[in-house]
């Protein structure tokens, strides 16, 4: 039998439990929306003026999650951009990741674009980014720096078009 003592503590822990499960699965779905593993950024210069920050978008939802917009308290200009027969297009309408599966950002591909850097991005750097949701909601990630030379990739402008991919180094005007 409980004495009026021990059901308050009872119905405390039980309160307290209730409360604890609440945010935790709050915090269980909104991480679980949307995750971000094995982020990295692509080393560059500051005359290079642009980077990319690569990973895989995991959705573990019964609904599609459209990432509309990218930003970084270190870096002015982020944009979501998709390489597409060779030439690298902005993505205004953001980049939809189905129901229960991954869209993997990559060199070639998908990939959120780092633009007018202020400073260079060294190995070892973590640059902090956030991802916009079309549902209002954000995810925070941050990517460590590395040397990347891929294919040797090179991104260069074509007056205000989309950028075009190229191997030939030599008509590059900024690498990615």
């Amino acid at each position: 039998m409980f004495t009026r003592p021990r059901l308050l503590a009872t119905a405390a822990v039980a309160l307290a439990t209730a409360g604890l499960a609440g945010c935790a699965s709050d915090a269980a779905s909104a991480d679980a929306a949307l995750a971000v593993t094995d982020p990295w950024v692509k080393t560059a210069t500051t005359e290079d003026m642009m980077s990319a920050a690569f990973g895989v978008l995991a959705n573990t939802t019964d609904e599609d999650v459209t990432v509309v917009a990218a930003t970084s308290p270190q870096y002015p200009a982020l944009e979501l951009h998709e390489v597409v027969d060779g030439a690298m297009q902005e993505l205004g309408d953001g980049m939809v990741v189905p129901a229960h599966g991954e869209l993997v950002l990559e060199p070639g591909g998908f990939h959120i674009m780092i633009v007018e850097l202020p400073e260079a991005i060294e190995a070892g750097d973590e640059v902090e980014i956030t991802l916009e949701l079309s549902d209002g909601g954000t995810v925070d990630f941050t990517a460590t720096a590395k040397d990347f030379d891929g294919g040797n990739e090179e991104y260069h402008e074509r007056d205000g078009e989309d950028m075009d991919m190229s191997s030939d180094e030599a008509t590059a005007e900024h690498s990615h």
